[in-house]
C-alpha cells in the first residue's frame, strides 16, 4: 500500500541534519507497517496529479494557519474534498487536521486560550494517553458529518473521524521530546509565553503514546472501504 505525504510547511533548517524533514518524521512514524511512501511538498506548490496516485495520504503539521491567503492552500482544499469524494483515505495531523476540517465546512480559528505546548493528555474514549503538543490554532466548529473522539481541557476536538474517509489529530506522534527542545528554543522564544517553555521542558521526559498513535493510522489506512 502506498502513502502519499503532502508536507506542508517546514521545520526549522537548524534541525534539518538531525531530523530531516516532516516527510521524514512520517515515514520514520510508520517504518514498520508495510507501506511504501512517496512525498509531495505542496507548501512549495509540489501537487500530485491525482488523488489516486496514492492509496492513501497524509497531511503534514505546518507553521501556517489553515486561514491565511497562501496560493497553495485553495488547491490542497480542492485534494481533499476530491480524496474524501474519491474514497481515498486521508490522515492529517496538527495543521493536516485544520485543513482537512476547514476544507469539509469546519472552522479553525487561534485558541482564545493561547498556545498548547510540551507533553499533554489526551481522553481517546476514556483512554488517558500522553503525546507531544506545539500550536495556537486549532478546530473549533466540526464539519458536518465528523465526530470528536478525543479531546482535552486545551483542546476540545483534538482527534476526528469523518466515517471511514479521514481521520486527524492535532498533537504530533511524528514528534519525539528532542524535536519539542528544539521547536522550544528556536521558535518558541518570544512567541510562546516563557513560562509555558519552561513548563514545556520540564515534562519532555514523561513518555508518549507515539506508537499507538503509528498503529491506529495504519489500521486506518488499511481498513476495507465500500
Amino acid at each position: 500500500m502506498k502513502i502519499g505525504i503532502l508536507q506542508t510547511g517546514k521545520p526549522p533548517e537548524e534541525m534539518l541534519q538531525d531530523y530531516g524533514d516532516y516527510i521524514d518524521a512520517f515515514t520514520a512514524l510508520l517504518a514498520n507497517q508495510g507501506f511504501e511512501f512517496e512525498g509531495w511538498s505542496v507548501v512549495d506548490g509540489d501537487f500530485p496529479a491525482s488523488v489516486q496516485d496514492a492509496d492513501g495520504w497524509l497531511i503534514t503539521g505546518s507553521r501556517h494557519g489553515a486561514y491565511e491567503d497562501h496560493d497553495w492552500i485553495p488547491p490542497l482544499e480542492d485534494f481533499i474534498r476530491a480524496s474524501i469524494s474519491e474514497k481515498v483515505p486521508m490522515v492529517g495531523v496538527c495543521f493536516g487536521h485544520q485543513i482537512i476540517a476547514q476544507a469539509l465546512g469546519g472552522k479553525v480559528e487561534k485558541f482564545s486560550g493561547g498556545w498548547v505546548v510540551g507533553h499533554q493528555t489526551y481522553d481517546f474514549a476514556g483512554t488517558q494517553i500522553g503525546l507531544h503538543a506545539w500550536h495556537q490554532d486549532q478546530v473549533v466548529e466540526l464539519p458536518p458529518g465528523a465526530t470528536t473522539i478525543a479531546s482535552q481541557d486545551h483542546c476540545a476536538h483534538a482527534a476526528i473521524v469523518y466515517g471511514d474517509r479521514a481521520f486527524t489529530v492535532q498533537p504530533h506522534p511524528e514528534y519525539d521530546a528532542g524535536f519539542i527542545e528544539g521547536l522550544i528554543k528556536i521558535r518558541g522564544k518570544g512567541v510562546v509565553p516563557e513560562d509555558q517553555l519552561t513548563d514545556a521542558l520540564n515534562g519532555l521526559g514523561q513518555p508518549t503514546a507515539n506508537q499507538t498513535l503509528a498503529d491506529q493510522f495504519a489500521d486506518f489506512f488499511r481498513q476495507e472501504r465500500a
